[in-house]
């Protein structure tokens, strides 16, 4: 049985005159996760490009625990091509989960949550907690601000008390079955497309 490889193998035909091109890939092939809009393309190459088209949210993660969910987050920030993600907290986190899509995203550490907001209020970004709080709003009834970040906090014990009152809005997403809660990064997931939907798709709560 033929192994699936993924990727391209090396460049055939006549080599690309461009500098966005990485001579190394070109020649033994390109493996890497990404489009193949990107295929052979260098990394700073490939940022460079997707700063030209970054949505206006931010996400950002509370980093207590070494939670194995937030490369989880930074992998799907990264595939609705978030502004910038935000590791609240210890700066070292569990890269595992992201799978290399940490190098195409812009990253910032914050030492406390008030220093997150803080960031947010100099450049005027509503900071918007996503957790189930008897003061939260239904996600799905917020009518989505352009520029925002949104805040999550880690699994189990979620937005820690800092950061709820630091928060400008927290929300929570309707739930139908037994469990109280939802695994972190599929909320992540979640907030994430509800922006897509509202910027665009033009989707607007009514």
């Amino acid at each position: 049985m033929t192994e699936h490889q993924i990727g391209v193998g090396p460049w055939e035909g006549p080599l690309p005159d461009h500098d966005r091109y990485d001579p190394e890939l070109l020649e033994q092939g390109d493996r890497r996760n990404v489009i193949d809009k990107y295929r052979y393309w260098t990394l700073e190459a490939i940022v460079a490009d997707l700063d030209r088209t970054r949505h206006g949210f931010h996400v950002a993660v509370e980093n207590w625990q070494h939670d194995l969910n937030i490369g989880s987050v930074v992998r799907t920030a990264n595939a609705f091509n978030a502004a910038a993600v935000h590791i609240v907290g210890k700066k070292r986190w569990n890269r595992r989960g992201a799978m290399v899509t940490d190098r195409y995203q812009h990253i910032y550490h914050h030492e406390t949550a008030e220093a997150l907001a803080q960031w947010c209020k100099d450049r005027e970004l509503p900071l918007i907690g996503i957790d189930n709080f008897p003061d939260s709003v239904a996600l799905e009834t917020y009518d989505l601000p352009r520029d925002c970040v949104f805040l999550f906090g880690q699994e189990g014990p979620g937005l820690t008390e800092e950061a709820h009152q630091a928060c400008e809005a927290v929300l929570s997403i309707e739930q139908y079955g037994s469990t109280r809660s939802m695994n972190a990064a599929a909320a992540a997931a979640i907030a994430m497309h509800a922006w897509i939907r509202r910027w665009e798709f033009g989707q607007a709560v009514t």
